[in-house]
């Protein structure tokens, strides 16, 4: 049960598993393309939440010599590790919907 409870403690809350999936799905995103995939979440928020993968190694954060300046997001190689995750979450929610909207 700890393993459990470990990993919920590092994807809990309501945007982290959001934030990975925009990220999983591109490969590399900047802050406005996530802020545009997760729905509602703002600024701020999305600034704690990337901030907090970052210390836990899921995600690395890369500044970009442009003007403006571009940051860009993209899995680390322990990141990657929940990309299997994340797709059988999607084929599940996938499929829950079509259950629920069956009945």
């Amino acid at each position: 049960m700890r393993a459990v409870q470990d990993s919920m403690d590092v994807l809990n809350g309501k945007w982290k598993i959001a934030i990975i999936s925009s990220i999983c799905y591109y490969n590399k995103r900047r802050f406005s393309d996530i802020l545009n995939d997760v729905e509602g979440i703002s600024n701020k928020m999305l600034s704690k939440e990337l901030k907090e993968l970052e210390v836990n190694k899921l995600i690395s954060r890369t500044i970009l010599d442009t003007q403006p300046i571009t940051v860009q997001y993209e899995l680390t190689e322990h990141g990657l590790t929940l990309k299997t995750i994340i797709n059988h979450l999607t084929s599940w929610g996938i499929a829950h919907r079509k259950k629920i909207l069956e009945e």
